[in-house]
């Protein structure tokens, strides 16, 4: 039995999937239907500061499922705090997601036809592999899906990226970091021009002084208050345009925001906690 907790203004609940998937519902109080965001989380799974990000898009107007997508890993308790991770494969990652989207599709709140995914880190490849084979509003991408490993082909990852940009029917927002230790400018640029040649639209910022994880308030050493607000902000112009029908298949659209120090140098940046 679930039960939904009432706020003053948004409603959230703990849900189950059909395929035994936990996941954080949150949604406007009144209203609806509202456009539907699935939030993947960050590589410690469904942690606190994923539920924080649901209920503030929820207030934000969208009606948002965060599952745990690494409901599978044996110890979840040593998951949440960093000490072990899970690989998820993208094949698997698809399978999660159409769950995800199945499960929402129950909720006389959520929009079925307005869907954005949006994944942070370790997931932020894949809301671009989902968009590939289904198609859906936008695709969200914040400090992920541009690193080097990323272009790489393997078992995890068995198609190549640059192959999954060129089948995407949706525009993307990217958000990155200047001073992130995973994610280089070149590395943006990267993804930028792989966008640009396959003629996809996109909404790229690349914030100066932040660290790789930079939006988690959880963790004080990488948050950054000025420029997580502006990345939210902007996440959410972004995803007002695109549910109202700003972005068309008849137009490309290419905005890339970039600020950083004319003494860039990749190899000083570090991982911060």
């Amino acid at each position: 039995m679930t039960i939904a907790a009432r706020h003053a203004d948004i409603t959230t609940q703990d849900i189950v999937c059909d395929n035994g998937m936990p996941a954080f519902l949150a949604y406007p109080a009144g209203g609806g239907p509202f456009p539907t965001v699935i939030l993947m989380h960050e590589r410690y799974g469904l942690v606190k500061h994923t539920r924080d990000q649901a209920m503030r898009s929820a207030r934000d107007g969208f009606a948002v499922l965060a599952p745990n997508f690494f409901f599978r890993h044996s110890d979840q308790r040593i998951l949440n705090a960093g000490d072990s991770r899970y690989d998820m494969t993208d094949l698997e990652s698809v399978e999660l997601i159409k769950a995800a989207l199945a499960a929402m599709k129950k909720q006389k709140v959520a929009d079925s036809k307005r869907v954005a995914v949006c994944g942070y880190c370790q997931t932020g490849r894949h809301p671009l592999v989902f968009a590939a084979e289904v198609p859906i509003s936008a695709a969200v991408v914040w400090y992920g899906a541009a690193s080097k490993r990323e272009w790489e082909v393997n078992k995890l990852q068995p198609k190549a990226l640059d192959d999954i940009i060129a089948a995407l029917p949706c525009p993307v927002f990217g958000a990155f970091g200047e001073t992130d230790h995973i994610i280089s400018l070149d590395d943006v640029r990267r993804f930028r021009d792989s966008l640009e040649r396959h003629k996809k639209s996109y909404d790229i910022h690349v914030y100066k002084d932040a660290p790789h994880g930079w939006l988690n308030d959880t963790m004080p050493g990488r948050y950054r208050k000025p420029q997580a607000d502006a990345g939210w902000a902007a996440q959410q112009r972004f995803l007002t345009d695109v549910f109202r029908g700003g972005y068309d298949s008849a137009t490309i659209r290419w905005q890339f925001e970039c600020e950083s120090s004319p003494n860039y140098d990749f190899s000083k940046n570090v991982r911060l906690e």
